[in-house]
Formats: structure tokens, sequence, C-alpha cells
């Protein structure tokens, strides 16, 4: 069962208004007291794979191999199940690549689909129009619209998760849930209105990646961003960079690993957070972690009492390792808890898997690119409460935006790649050359066409 908060949060909040920046390369903020005697090395990094899953992947899951060198599986329909459904593409065996020939909302009318088939990508950038978003028709099987479970070498890239209707059991609402798997990285995918987590891993998972994405609006009360691990039953590798946590009243993220993990946690924003932001908790034995160029920004729920890095030491196993650099706070809240001034250490436990960008750069950065391409007018909402500190948790409607149609580029060869790219790259668009290397440079024709399209999609 997945463990519930301990911490009460306030019922009557005043609007906070901002103070001044403060940079905390070594943990320590200076309105609470900076602990000049500890002085940090800087990170350091190794790489985790001399060939990524993707252009551009990082973290510990950038060794996912997902579809490669699978089958092209179309989907064309946008009904739950049947012929050309997602439901089909990925409850298939084998290798295999999802690519979209329609755009719009798949809604779940059964229970939605549990990913347990390992190399799978599912290439949402190629959906024409507005792209794909999942969700579920509410009772009596409406869960979590994305779930892998025990499974491995998954990518998703570019999927919205938008569970607009309520289900019948709160805690089988995330938007994400990551099960006993490993190698998976989930990239550019927005999600919203989880009654439990907007993103979850649970149980034995390893060399995840959750990158680039924009997890908000989690409904009260239980609005939670990311729970990293829940009941790990093993030491775990987990890369979280990138991302946008905004409207969330705890859990922006959550960790709970057991010694001997590896845990970044680099170059997000987090926006908004009301009883606290990062929680680094040691009832699975003190849990490792790196938290480095990060941004928190105080929002209308926070308070005097919300503490930016808090360090719970409930049923405590063990101290948190708790490395610390170059992050910045805006807002008058506890920047640093006391606790985690204890468990704060000079060098990071585990070196990064990348060069993370200096702190103001990648805030410019994850506002930017974050999310599934083309943005919805939600995303581009969120990111407007990001940029101009508005609005609040719960204070969006459940709508799903109107998603365009579009029209699905020419594929005469069922390849998933548009039939004009191939021929100004080289490829043959009158047969299936996906897996083929035309230019030569050591990557599949597929993956940079995939490449590419996410290019043409860039807000």
């Amino acid at each position: 069962m997945k463990r519930t908060s301990v911490h009460t949060r306030m019922l009557k909040l005043a609007w906070v208004p901002l103070c001044a920046l403060t940079f905390l390369s070594f943990g320590c903020s200076n309105s609470a007291g900076a602990d000049a005697s500890l002085e940090p090395k800087p990170p350091t990094f190794k790489s985790v794979t001399d060939k990524p899953a993707f252009p551009g992947a990082v973290g510990y899951g950038a060794v996912s191999v997902g579809g490669r060198g699978g089958r092209i599986i179309p989907v064309t329909t946008l009904a739950d199940s049947g012929p050309g459904s997602f439901r089909a593409c990925v409850m298939e065996r084998g290798p295999r690549v999802c690519v979209f020939r329609v755009s719009g909302v798949i809604r779940f009318t059964d229970r939605p689909p549990i990913i347990r088939e390992p190399y799978l990508t599912i290439a949402g950038q190629t959906a024409p129009g507005g792209g794909i978003t999942l969700a579920h028709a509410g009772p009596p099987n409406g869960r979590t619209p994305l779930v892998l479970k025990g499974t491995h070498d998954v990518i998703v890239q570019h999927i919205r998760v938008r569970p607009d209707l309520f289900g019948e059991n709160r805690e089988s609402e995330d938007a994400i849930t990551i099960e006993n798997s490993s190698r998976v990285i989930i990239d550019h995918v927005s999600a919203t209105w989880a009654r439990d987590e907007l993103i979850n891993g649970y149980a034995d998972n390893d060399d995840l990646t959750i990158s680039n994405s924009i997890f908000a609006l989690g409904i009260p009360p239980h609005d939670k961003c990311a729970l990293l691990a829940s009941d790990p039953t093993d030491r775990q590798n987990v890369s979280f960079i990138g991302n946008i946590c905004a409207h969330n009243g705890d859990r922006n993220p959550d960790a709970n690993f057991p010694v001997r993990s590896c845990v970044e946690v680099v170059n997000n924003v987090f926006y908004n957070g009301q009883s606290e932001f990062t929680e680094v908790w040691e009832s699975e034995g003190g849990t490792p972690i790196s938290i480095v160029g990060n941004t928190y920004i105080a929002g209308r729920n926070t308070h005097a009492e919300t503490v930016g890095v808090q360090n719970d030491r409930t049923k405590s196993l063990g101290q948190a390792t708790i490395y610390m650099w170059d992050n910045r706070f805006f807002g008058s809240f506890i920047h640093v808890g006391p606790n985690t001034r204890e468990a704060l250490t000079d060098v990071a436990p585990c070196p990064l898997t990348i060069r993370p960008l200096e702190v103001n750069a990648a805030y410019d950065s994850v506002l930017a690119k974050s999310g599934a391409w083309p943005r919805d007018d939600l995303d581009r909402q969120v990111v407007d409460d990001v940029k101009n500190r508005s609005g609040r948790i719960g204070g969006m409607t459940r709508v799903i935006p109107a998603i365009d149609p579009g029209e699905p580029y020419p594929d005469r060869d069922n390849d998933g790649m548009d039939d004009g790219w191939e021929r100004t790259a080289g490829a043959d668009p009158t047969m299936n050359d996906a897996w083929k290397d035309s230019d030569g440079n050591g990557t599949s024709n597929l993956e940079e066409f995939l490449a590419y399209r996410e290019k043409q999609l860039a807000p």
C-alpha cells in the first residue's frame, strides 16, 4: 500500500508576498542562518550510457532501448480497443513503436490497459494536430490511465494524461504509475488532475528517468506531484530532471529510498507547494539524494511554515544523505528544514548522470520546453502561472482543452516516417527502412525522424 502523508495542511492560508531571492550552493538559507562551515565540492558526473535511448535522452533511464528494431504499429483510432487502437499496440508482444495517425482524447471505457510487455516506444510526437490525451470514463473502470507494471525498456514521449472524471477509488487514480519496472523513460509528458500522485513509482523499479514534463493541479485534499518510490524492495537509480511541479500541496517530489540507491533531482521548477516542496524520507533506510540546480517558488497556497526541502524522519531506519548545490528559493517560507541541515553532505552520494545547467538557465529552459508538444491551453496556463506567480491549488476546472485533429503526415510505406522527410534525409519513402541508418551517423532513420518531428512541435 502506498504511504500516505503524515503532514497536516493548514486550513486557512493567506497570500504570502515574495521576498528576495536566496541562492543555496550548500543547502543553507541566508534567512535561516547559513552554516558557513559546510563547503560542498562541486558535483561530479558519470555518463550512464554511450548510446542514449534517443537523441537527448538523459538520466538513469537513458539505457532503455524502448522499441528499437521492432515493428512500427500505427494507432488509427481513438476507440478504447480493437484494431488500430492504443490498447492494441501497447499490449502486443515484442519490440514495437506506437505511432499515431489520429489525434484527440483516448478515453478508456474499460479498465485502462496495463503495459506489461517490454520493448515499447510510445511516440506521441507522431500524432497530427494537437496530439494525444489519455483519460478514463469514470466508474466503474476509472483508474490510472497510464500504468507500467512488471516490464522493462519502455519509452513514453509527448503524451498527455488528464483524468478529468473521478473513478471509485482515489488510491487507484494516479495519472501515471510505474511498478516493478526498469529502464523506463517518461519524457515530455503532461499530467493533471490525479486524485493520488500525478506520477508514482511503486515497488522495485530501477534505471528510471522522468524528464521534461509538467505535473500540475493534483486534486485536493491529496494533491501530490511525484512519489518517486513507494515501498521499494531494493536499491534504485532514479532521475527527475527538467520537470515542472505546480499547484501540488506536497511531494514535489517525494523521495524515500533504500541506502545504496542513487537519486537525482536536477534542474526542475517547483511552484506553489503548500505543506512541503521536496521531501526526503528515511523509513526505507535513509535516502541518498542529490538536489541540484532547482528553483523553488512560493505561490498563493505557500505559507510561512511550508518547507522547501524537508527531511522527514518518521519511522527512520537511518539518516538520509542530502547533497544540495546551486538551488534558489523565492518567497517567505522555510527554505531548508532543520533536519535537512543535519543530513547535508559535501559530496554527492553518486556522480550525476548529466552536467546540470546553471540554475537561472535551467529555469528558462524548463519553462520553455517542458510538457507534451505541442502545448495545449492547459499547459500554457500552468507555465504562465509559474511566470506570473498566479493561480492556486484546485483552481482550474477539469475540462480537457479542445484538440485540433490535424492531418497525419504522408507515410505510404507505413514505417512511421514522413515521406517528405525521408526524401530529404536520404531514406526511401517506398520501403520500410525505419531501422536503417541512411546517413551512417550511428542513429536509425526512425530515431532521427522522431527527433526532427519533436523539433517541429516545439513551443
